[in-house]
Formats: structure tokens, sequence, C-alpha cells
């Protein structure tokens, strides 16, 4: 079942391996080809039974990609959009795979999606290493961004984003004129391209997208937070905050948008039952909102991976690793009984969407094309992604040189033959007689952090070619 080529995990539950490993073959059958008509890359990513491609699909697909050793290429799923771009630096949110062409909508004619390529190219740099790519997409991502700012902010500095744009099908969200998300995407986007401006060591353009980010940050802190709820609320056209508390509110974290405050506030939420810390964490929809569905109906409490990633992305933001470990291992258990059902009359799969306070995948009553089975453009970011950086929960920098492994215990697990670049590394944790023992193996030296946080230990230590191995109580 598993190719070779891949980076193997290590963990004590071995159905998360497999369902890790499950991911990577499965994803054999996730590939498309350019042709002269469509003028997409020759090789590139999407969904089987999907006839286009999806600029907030494309994107986030990068995240798990990236893991492949190289078997898979990330950049085509990004390359494909900016080949697109238009003079005016418009880059439509989804083209035919057949024609090539925008695929059009009636509520979203410019065809906006979540303007996440910064985003997803400052993660692919620190996973590949190709600060050369950062100089060349630069300018498709400047014109883009200028476009999305002339074609959807308003007067008051917030964007206006079509319902269809937010990717949240059935979300009771209709009357949102500003939503949260769109205008957090913005944010986001500013602050990667802030920090590509950075890497780049242009002073200008870093300053330029900082400014940006920090306006966008008060007019979203001052008109969409309510202290009542403690959370992030969509604005109608009046910019009078519309009560439901859905999944967008927690885009915020990510862009590192609320003080300590408000954070702590934010993430209660993710911990109360009774609105996100569902069973099956966390619901598109608060528990406690008159719309909730326990069997999903789309976004009205179907709990999606995509924006479990992003939540459990935001959790790392103010460093709350332990809960980020604990919610992504839930939620996975939750997939697993989906792909192996108690009843054995009903086969087993992975799914776009999944009910929130029992097992199995969200249903939504005349919707039988919904949630998409075995649709690893979102699941996979769970069981690779998430599994990778959460669960055994690597982080890693080529160019910085760093691996960091932050831990809540120590547990019998790692990874192995994880390529840096040109630099295969193997990490795994066992315990012997001398103790709690961690080895590993690389071919070129690298820096090498372990935080363990229910012991408090934190240690950088340099890591030499070959094999070494070092002892925790030493520490």
């Amino acid at each position: 079942m598993f190719k070779q080529g891949f980076p193997s995990v290590h963990f004590y539950d071995q159905d998360f391996v497999d369902l890790y490993e499950r991911s990577w073959a499965w994803l054999d059958d996730f590939w498309a080809k350019g042709t002269k008509e469509n003028g997409f890359s020759p090789r590139f990513f999407n969904y089987p039974e999907q006839d286009y491609v999806s600029q907030f699909e494309s994107c986030m697909a990068t995240f798990f990609l990236v893991f492949s050793n190289r078997n898979f290429p990330a950049t085509p799923s990004l390359d494909n959009f900016y080949a697109k771009q238009e003079a005016n630096g418009a880059i439509r949110g989804m083209y035919s795979v057949d024609s090539g062409k925008q695929v059009k909508s009636r509520d979203n004619p410019e065809g906006i999606e979540a303007p996440l390529f910064s985003f997803a190219e400052f993660n692919l740099f620190h996973k590949e290493g190709n600060k050369k790519r950062l100089r060349d997409v630069m300018p498709i991502l400047e014109k883009y961004y200028s476009w999305v700012e002339e074609t959807f902010r308003q007067e008051n500095g917030l964007y206006h984003a079509p319902y269809s744009a937010l990717k949240m099908p059935g979300s009771p969200r209709e009357d949102a004129y500003y939503p949260i998300d769109f205008n957090t995407q913005q944010a986001i986007n500013a602050l990667y391209m802030s920090a590509i401006g950075d890497v780049l060591n242009d002073k200008e353009l870093a300053f330029k997208y900082k400014r940006n980010y920090f306006s966008l940050k008060t007019r979203i802190n001052s008109l969409m937070w309510d202290e009542a709820t403690g959370f992030y609320h969509d604005l109608d056209k009046d910019e009078k905050r519309l009560s439901p508390k859905t999944i967008a509110g927690f885009w915020p974290l990510l862009a590192e948008l609320p003080n300590e405050e408000k954070a702590n506030r934010l993430i209660d939420h993710l911990r109360n039952p009774e609105t996100f810390g569902t069973d099956n964490p966390f619901p598109t929809l608060a528990a406690d909102e008159p719309d909730f569905c326990e069997e999903g109906k789309g976004c009205r409490g179907a709990v999606i991976p995509v924006f479990n990633f992003i939540v459990i992305k935001g959790l790392e933001k103010y460093d709350r690793y332990d809960l980020a470990r604990e919610c992504a291992i839930r939620h996975i258990y939750y997939m697993l009984d989906a792909l192996h059902p108690e009843d054995k009359k009903k086969k087993g799969n992975i799914y776009e969407a999944y009910k929130p306070l029992t097992e199995g995948p969200a249903t939504w009553q005349g919707k039988h094309d919904w949630p998409r089975p075995l649709f690893l453009t979102y699941a996979a970011l769970s069981s690779i992604t998430v599994m990778i950086e959460n669960i055994v929960g690597l982080y890693i920098s080529l160019p910085r040189k760093t691996v960091d492994w932050i831990i809540p215990t120590l547990e019998i697990m790692g990874i192995e033959d994880l390529s840096l670049k040109r630099n295969m590394i193997t990490i795994l944790s066992n315990k012997s007689g001398r103790g709690w023992e961690i080895r590993l193996e690389s071919e070129k030296l690298y820096y090498f952090t372990i935080h363990i946080l229910g012991e408090k230990k934190k240690k950088t230590l340099p890591i030499p070619s070959g094999k070494c191995s070092m002892l925790i109580d030493k520490l």
C-alpha cells in the first residue's frame, strides 16, 4: 500500500500511521494534465471528480504536498493560477479543466476566492528553501494584492466578498456583507507579503505590507470583535454585527489579530462543548446556535478538515500546542471511525465533512453530492500535515536549517527519511534501559530543538551529519 520515497511516521496508534500511509497511496489518483486548451502545468493536483480547479483548494493542498519528498510537486497548484493573471492583476478563483477559462457564478462575477497565495508561498519557502521562486512570484503577488484591494475594499477600509467566495456552503451567513474570514485572509495576505519582503531583504516592500496589515488589524478588532460574546462576527452592509458564531471567527488567530486577552476568550470557545468544543472538534457553526444541525447540513455544524487545519495553525500562533494536538487526535479518531465503520454492511471512506457529535460523514438532505468521498484536498491536511506537525510535533524550516520538535510528553514516535532538500533526516524517540533516548540521523548539519511542554524542557543542539543519539535525562 505505502509507496517508497515518502517520509514514514511512527506513532503509538498504528491506525494513525495506516491512515497517513494510505493518504499518500490515494494521492496517486489526484493528478491532472495540462493541455494546450487549458494552459495548465503539465502535471498538477486536483480532485479527480472535479472539472475545475479552485484557488482556495489549490493553495491549501500545497501544505501536504510539500511533505511528499518531491514525489508530488506542490508548486504547479499555484502556477496554474499565476499563468492566468490578467493585465489588471486579477486572478480568478475557479478555472475550467477543459478550456482553462474562468468558471463564473452569478453571485461572484469577479471570481474572488480566499487571497492566500502569499501564505502558501511562505510555507513552501520554509519547506523547500527556494528563495529564487519567491523573487519570481513576488511581482505576481503584488499585482494580485492591488487588484483585491481596488476591487473589494470599501470606504470603511474593510473588504466585501460574495457568499460563494467563503467556501462555506449552507452556512447561515447570507447577510454577511463584510465577512470576518475574507477580511482576515487579506490581513494574512498582507502579513506574509511583508514576511516575504523581509526574506528578500526589501525593507520598503516589508514596511508597505506591514502597514497595510496593521491598518486592517485595527479595523477588524474595532468593528468585528464582540465583547459580549468574546468572538469575531461578520458585519452586514450597515456595519452591524451579525449574531451567528461560525468557524470563520477563528481565522483571526492565524492572522495574530487578537491580543492575549481576546485570544484567551476566543480559545475558550474551542474548549466549550456548548459552542465549538464538540466531541469531534470543531463544528462550522457553534452548537448553541439555533441553526446548528447535528447531521452537519453543510456548514451548519459539519466538521470540515480544512477549517480544523486553520484553527490548529491559529492555536500554534498563541503557543497552544497542547490543545492543538489534543483536538487533532480527537478529530482523526472520528476520521478513522468513518473509514472503519462498526456496521460492516457500510463501506468506509474518508470525507470532506464529518458529524460533530457522532461518528460518520456529515449529511445534508437533498444534497447527494456532499460531502465528497475521498476528498483528500481537505482530508489530507489532517492525515498528513497535522499528523507530522501537530501529532508527531515536527516543525521544519530549511532556510534556517532548523527542526523543532514540540511535544507534550515523550512517547514512542518520530519520523524517518524526511527530505530537507538534499538532506534526509530521521528523528525517533524510544525508551531504553538508560531512559528516554532520541536517535537522529542526517546527511548534513542542522539545528534541532526539543521542547517537552509537560516537563518544561527546551534545548537546541547542532546535529552533525551521520548517526547520533541524545538522552533526555541529560538535557
